[in-house]
């Protein structure tokens, strides 16, 4: 059974989402102002040091954990439909796994669509983890991680660093990942009433906004399930009970083991999306996110 303190987000949820009906009208900036109150659900997670960098022209965000292991890092990207969200809004949530982990976390401030169409986000993210490269952390040293539109840049980031020809990274963390531009997962119907956020409209919506007029459904780097996924890092792959997109994850899940990858997927039940951010404030959050380290430090050699 969900614990009482999990409720805050999906609260948070059906309020956004009432907002967002009552006003059709709402600019984007308004509705991107909205959107960087997601951390309020989250604890500050405390002895942690915000920073402000340029990574390859990428305005980023480090979160420094007192005493974290600086020849490590985790790139992070966050999510919001590529539409809204921010290093800010996402700030505290990676801060926690940081902390958890024991090494710095990159937070990158992607471009977002309509302004900035696909495939900017995802190249933008590959500038910033060839930054970290050059930085001179070792690729074996660095692991992604990602929520929702960030999950599926988790994801696509790996791709997009393969074409580059870059050093893949050592691991691959997605939250709650949008992995289909073409909206076909059956938990879209299934757990419509039960997502308090994520209805298939919001869905729509974003990702008419992402790819724009004619956009490629198809992408492999916007829809990963279409991606050739063999030879790809280790994936650890979580998601709520609750959400739409649940069969993203499971799907996504299904082709990495098709194409002989490894992959450790855990479904929180009556999870609702991204419920990491309530980091610090109820145990199923704390709990995924003590998971997600347990997995990855030995994998960074933490």
């Amino acid at each position: 059974m969900a614990s009482k303190e999990s409720a805050v987000l999906g609260e948070m949820y059906k309020t956004w989402v009432a907002t967002m009906a009552e006003r059709p009208d709402m600019t984007m900036e308004e509705t991107r102002r909205m959107f960087e109150h997601w951390g309020d659900v989250t604890a500050e997670p405390g002895d942690v040091d915000y920073i402000e960098v340029v990574a390859n022209g990428v305005p980023c965000l480090w979160a420094k954990p007192k005493d974290g292991n600086e020849s490590r890092a985790l790139l992070c990207a966050h999510g919001g439909g590529y539409l809204v969200g921010s290093r800010y809004s996402h700030r505290k949530m990676f801060a926690h796994i940081a902390k958890a982990v024991g090494c710095p976390a990159l937070i990158v401030d992607y471009r977002r669509s309509p302004e900035h169409l696909h495939p900017i986000p995802v190249n933008d993210c590959t500038d910033a983890y060839e930054w970290l490269l050059k930085q001179g952390i070792k690729p074996e040293h660095i692991a992604f991680t990602g929520d929702s539109a960030g999950g599926a840049l988790a994801i696509t980031t790996v791709l997009c660093a393969r074409d580059r020809g870059l050093p893949l990274p050592v691991a691959s963390m997605p939250i709650s990942p949008w992995t289909d531009m073409e909206i076909t997962g059956s938990t879209v119907t299934t757990n419509e009433a039960k997502d308090h956020f994520v209805k298939r409209a919001v869905i729509e919506h974003m990702s008419a906004g992402f790819l724009g007029e004619g956009g490629n459904r198809k992408d492999p780097l916007a829809t990963p399930l279409y991606a050739d996924l063999s030879s790809l890092p280790p994936f650890y792959v979580q998601v709520g009970g609750d959400e739409t997109l649940l069969d993203d994850s499971r799907r996504f899940v299904e082709k990495v083991r098709q194409a002989g990858g490894e992959v450790k997927f855990d479904i929180y039940p009556e999870m609702q999306h991204v419920f990491h951010f309530l980091a610090g404030t109820a145990p199923e959050a704390d709990k995924a996110i003590a998971d997600q380290a347990a997995w990855v430090k030995p994998k960074l050699g933490l």
